[in-house]
């Protein structure tokens, strides 16, 4: 083998070496910083529930981006996520991310959470038609039942459009075992079911 070829196939390697480095040091930092962070927000949801026990009824403030807005569960499978305000990348790191615009967690309306595929909405993949989901606000508990499980192109933003009744709609990338930037959204629709736990009274909030 002739010295050029040698040393374009060095070249090649000590590149595929460090690419290879790179993706291995990225997913990582996505992983680890997905648990931390989602440590971190629990945290916060657990001095917020603490303080609220003593200042009851609570004060109305809207929530600040990466504020604790939800405690998200899905029974069958498990899982408890803190869902944090806002969708902004750094926002997604810490936990799934409540859609600015969309009705608050328990609301009345449509309630977008959107979460990263390769981290906390992995699960996602698992559910199944009428699988529960709950979501634990600072008024209550409120309970919807999945309805829609699809994959739709990115421009389609059906999922996104207000409604009167109380609708959740859980949305992440697709596929999710995908290298790169994923081409489709997989998107979750579930519908109140009517049961609803309020805390009190006190706190129930107009619907």
């Amino acid at each position: 083998m002739r010295t050029r070829e040698k040393k374009f196939l060095n070249i090649l390697s000590i590149f595929l070496l460090a690419g290879g480095l790179y993706f291995i040091i990225s997913g990582a930092r996505e992983y680890f910083g997905s648990k931390f962070g989602q440590k971190a927000i629990e945290d916060q949801w657990e001095q917020t529930e603490k303080q609220r026990e003593k200042t009851l009824p609570p004060v109305e403030e809207p929530p600040e981006l990466g504020d604790a807005v939800a405690k998200l569960m899905i029974p069958r499978l498990d899982t408890q996520l803190y869902v944090v305000e806002g969708t902004t990348h750094s926002d997604l790191r810490e936990g799934p991310g409540h859609m600015q615009g969309t009705a608050m967690p328990g609301a009345p309306g449509n309630c977008v959470i959107a979460g990263h595929r390769d981290t906390h909405f992995r699960v996602l993949k698992d559910l199944k038609m009428g699988d529960q989901i709950v979501l634990q606000t600072r008024y209550g508990k409120f309970y919807y039942r999945v309805t829609q499980l699809s994959v739709v192109s990115p421009g389609n933003i059906s999922s996104l459009r207000p409604s009167t009744t109380r609708e959740l709609h859980l949305i992440t990338c697709y596929p999710f075992y995908y290298l790169g930037p994923a081409p489709k959204r997989f998107v979750v629709k579930a519908e109140e079911t009517g049961e609803m736990e309020y805390r009190t009274k006190a706190e129930r909030p107009n619907s």
